[in-house]
């Protein structure tokens, strides 16, 4: 792992000059900026903590990049110039080896700066405004393990952007009407019998998914009866159920605004929202602002008038409104019904342009799944069609499939695995765990300890793989204690934090005055600093690329390092008091930034484990 503060751009700078010079001295003109010099870490720490590539500049100086980088290296000498630091020609490379001792310094001193902790926040976005809308449940079914994997991604996204200065707002739209919705109030409303979630003691989301799964049951054993007895299809026979036609009615009498079916409908969507509200607040999961389908979904019907009046959009023969958009390589594409209705399509535009005129972003980031690509290709270029410019700034964070090893998930069939239960299962394999070892004592409350380990194990196993990858989630495997999991980064956190209760508790000095850091330049010291150095890229880099792994992987990096140290390097029984006191302050610098990462990506910091 390189060094990623400002340490590469003094000599990013000097060793510019120094081709330049070379390409003076050659009746070159121009130069070379810092901007356009590459920099690498060496394969081999040995070989130096900076490498600069020389290769780019032997057709222009018309000689070998390894003359190149030892003329460069002899400018450099010349110049003789304090960089803090030594260099040397290695083959095509000038590499560079900083000093460690004020390089440790630096790092430290920012880490340790006073008041808000702000290491690892750079800034880049300061000003830009983002939203992020993430989550999009259906109040016929509580949330589901793929539900979980859009939360956190989403979750962690906000929280990536908001440290790297974004002023972001997250909001979620809940999908509380249609079809699928008046399947379970209709499986209610003929056979709940005034059944509550309290008085069947049960979840208030899960009550009504009980419902959804009831109905469809109910229609399939519809259906099989009359594929036997009449011969049908099972195309035929569902479009022939009367179930079906019973909860079609439903739909068309809330739409008609039926006092009986709205508070049906109000009741139901109550108890799944407020069940779901319950998971979001478990799993560290919140929102700014919600918005409702029922409150948005004749929203966009008048700009698609207006784009036919423009002549964007045309009328199909049954008055259906389309757009031809061949041009852009893709399909016609409906966006009115032939009798006026409007579908998704057209919902989704209105609250794209509903929610720009109640937020004026800057950016909008939808985290949908990948199914849904070909959708949000149509939308952004309708939205642009229209003549809104913002529409160039919309983003579809798509991400794979997650599913059990088991198989594929399937609502209608019950075969969903509910949020709560996995992270249920979770929190007891946990506390199994933790009583196996006999650590109930220590941990404080065990209960409390296992669902934070829980929650842990679940967000990193969801985020560390990139988020367009389909996966499989283990629960098992997701909860190990070693390797690369969230359980193993949780449990360096609490190292640290039981080794620095323990030097407070014996005197050893580790806060106050400043460590002497020419003592932390040992090899294994040194590449646990340049973990940490890393930390402001690594957030940068997530932040960029919309991808919370890379802030994963570098949680397991800066992990890793400090096991290795806390493996090679005594602390609390260093040769000296001041070795024991600089290497307390490079432990509580890793603790720090352990800390404010593992928040980054929704996993509970644990203080004991």
């Amino acid at each position: 792992m390189v060094l990623t503060m400002d340490f590469k751009e003094p000599w990013k700078i000097r060793i510019a000059a120094a081709l330049s010079t070379l390409m003076r001295e050659s009746g070159i003109e121009g130069g070379v900026t810092s901007a356009q010099l590459g920099a690498e870490a060496p394969p081999d720490p040995a070989m130096g903590d900076i490498g600069f590539p020389m290769f780019s500049y032997a057709k222009l100086l018309r000689k070998g990049p390894p003359q190149i980088a030892a003329q460069v290296c002899a400018r450099l000498a010349a110049d003789n110039a304090d960089m803090g630091g030594s260099f040397e020609a290695l083959g095509p490379y000038v590499n560079v080896r900083l000093d460690r001792a004020s390089v440790t310094e630096a790092v430290l001193r920012e880490v340790f700066a006073g008041g808000e902790f702000t290491f690892g926040r750079p800034g880049t976005l300061a000003g830009k405004k983002v939203m992020v809308e993430f989550s999009s449940p259906n109040t016929n079914k509580p949330l589901h393990l793929g539900h979980l994997r859009n939360d956190v991604l989403g979750e962690s996204i906000s929280r990536i952007l908001a440290a790297c200065g974004a002023d972001v707002r997250k909001v979620c739209i809940i999908n509380d009407r249609g079809i699928h919705i008046c399947k379970s109030m209709l499986a209610y409303k003929e056979q709940g019998g005034g059944k509550t979630p309290e008085s069947e003691g049960i979840k208030s989301d899960h009550f009504v998914g009980e419902w959804y799964v009831c109905f469809n049951r109910r229609l399939k054993k519809e259906i099989d009866e009359l594929v036997q007895s009449k011969g049908l299809t099972k195309e035929e026979a569902e479009a022939g159920a009367p179930l079906l036609a019973r909860a079609q009615e439903l739909l068309r009498n809330w739409e008609a605004g039926d006092p009986e079916t709205t508070a049906l409908w109000k009741q139901m969507n109550s108890w799944a929202v407020e069940g779901m509200k319950k998971t979001y607040e478990r799993t560290g999961v919140s929102f700014d602002q919600y918005y409702f389908e029922s409150d948005t979904y004749l929203l966009g019907k008048d700009e698609v008038l207006k784009g036919l009046e423009r002549g964007l959009f045309f009328r199909e023969a049954d008055g259906a409104a389309a757009v031809d958009l061949s041009a852009e390589k893709l399909d016609k594409k409906i966006l009115l019904r032939g009798d006026g209705t409007s579908i998704y399509i057209t919902q989704d535009i209105g609250t794209a342009i509903y929610r720009y005129k109640d937020w004026p972003f800057d950016q909008l980031i939808f985290v949908v799944g990948s199914e849904q690509q070909y959708h949000f290709k149509v939308l952004f270029i309708l939205l642009d069609k229209l003549g809104f410019p913002w529409a160039k700034n919309l983003y579809h964070l798509s991400y794979g499939m997650v599913n059990l090893p088991e198989g594929k998930m399937k609502s209608r069939e019950g075969t969903v695995v509910d949020a709560d239960d996995l992270i249920d299962n979770l929190r007891d394999m946990a506390l199994a765990e933790i009583k196996e070892k006999e650590r109930e004592g220590e941990v404080g409350n065990p209960a409390e300890v296992a669902e934070k380990i829980a929650v842990g194990a679940l967000h990193y196993y969801l985020l560390q793989a990139g988020p367009a990858k389909d996966m499989l989630f283990d629960p098992k495997e997701s909860l190990s204690f070693n390797g690369n999991t969230g359980p193993y980064l949780q449990y360096m956190g609490a190292r640290i934090s039981s080794m620095l209760r323990k030097s407070e508790k014996n005197g050893a000095p580790h806060k106050g005055a400043f460590p002497d850091c020419s003592l932390l330049t040992g090899d294994t010291e040194w590449e646990l600093l340049k973990a940490l150095a890393a930390y402001p890229a690594a957030a940068s880099e997530a932040a960029a690329s919309l991808d919370p792994s890379r802030l994963a992987a570098y949680l397991y990096g800066l992990s890793r390092s400090f096991s290795r140290f806390y493996h090679d390097c005594p602390i609390l029984n260093a040769e000296t008091p001041e070795l024991t006191a600089a290497r307390l302050a490079l432990s509580r610098a890793v603790a720090l930034v352990l800390r404010d990462a593992l928040d980054l990506v929704c996993i509970p910091f644990l203080e004991v484990m």
